[in-house]
C-alpha cells in the first residue's frame, strides 16, 4: 500500500508536466518517460503504462496501466489504479482495451505486430479450444501461426499472441478466461479453426450454451 501511495503522489505532483509532454521536445520527452518508468518501477518492474493524449473528443489524457497480458501482475495493476486519485484532467485504466480496429482485422488490412525479429497479423493468426475447466471458467486454446516452425516457441513470441489477444479482448479478461496458451505451425486445412480476433464471440456464444443447460437441469 505504501509502494502504491508513493507513486501516486509523485504523479499528482508531476501530472502537468506529464500531461505537457506531447508539446515537449523528443529529449524531454525521452526524460519524462525515463522518470515515469522509473517512478512505476519502484511499485513493480513488471508493470508498463501507455498515455493516451486528448484529442477531439475529450479533453483527458488518458494513462493506462498494462502488465502486457501477464496474468502474474494483473492483481498489481488493479490495485494500483484502484487506488488513483481524482483529477480533472486525467483517466486512469486498468489494462489495454480492445481495438476498435477489428474491421481492419477481419478484411486482413492490420498491420503486423513488430515485436523484435517477429512479425505477426492478428488476421493470420486462428484458434482452437482445447479444454474448459467448468470450476474455474477457463479455457485451455491451442493458437495456430502461419510461420511457427520458423520462429519456434519463444518467449517474444508468447508476448505477441497476448498481445493480439489483449487487443481482441480486454487485458484482464485473459486472466479471467485463458489458463493455458500452446502455439502449433497453422495446418493447411484450418476452414475449422476459428479466427484469434473472434475469440470473445467464443467465449459469450459457449458461456450462453452453458447457462442454458444449467437451467435446464
Amino acid at each position: 500500500m505504501r509502494k502504491i501511495n508513493t507513486f501516486w503522489n509523485w504523479f499528482q505532483d508531476n501530472n502537468k508536466t506529464i500531461k505537457n509532454g506531447i508539446n515537449e521536445t523528443p529529449k524531454n520527452q525521452k526524460n519524462i518517460t525515463f522518470w515515469m518508468n522509473k517512478n512505476l518501477g519502484y511499485y513493480c518492474k513488471e508493470i508498463d503504462f501507455i498515455i493516451i493524449f486528448p484529442n477531439k473528443n475529450t479533453d483527458k489524457t488518458e494513462l493506462i496501466i498494462t502488465a502486457n497480458g501477464n496474468p502474474d501482475y494483473f492483481g498489481q495493476v488493479i490495485n494500483l489504479v484502484d487506488k488513483a486519485p481524482l483529477l480533472r484532467k486525467w483517466k486512469f485504466t486498468a489494462f489495454i482495451q480492445p481495438t476498435e480496429r477489428i474491421n481492419e482485422i477481419i478484411n486482413g488490412l492490420d498491420e503486423p505486430y513488430i515485436l523484435k525479429e517477429i512479425s505477426l497479423k492478428a488476421s493470420d493468426t486462428k484458434f482452437l479450444s482445447l479444454d474448459y475447466d467448468e470450476k474455474t471458467d477457463k479455457y485451455d486454446i491451442i493458437v495456430f501461426l502461419k510461420n511457427y516452425n520458423l520462429y519456434c516457441d519463444t518467449k517474444t513470441l508468447k508476448q505477441a499472441i497476448f498481445i493480439i489477444l489483449q487487443n481482441s479482448i480486454a487485458e484482464n479478461s485473459l486472466f479471467q478466461n485463458i489458463n493455458f496458451v500452446q502455439l502449433a505451425q497453422m495446418p493447411n486445412n484450418n476452414e475449422e479453426l476459428i479466427h484469434l480476433y473472434d475469440f470473445q464471440s467464443y467465449i459469450d456464444t459457449f458461456n450462453s450454451y452453458i447457462l442454458k443447460n444449467k437451467s435446464v437441469k
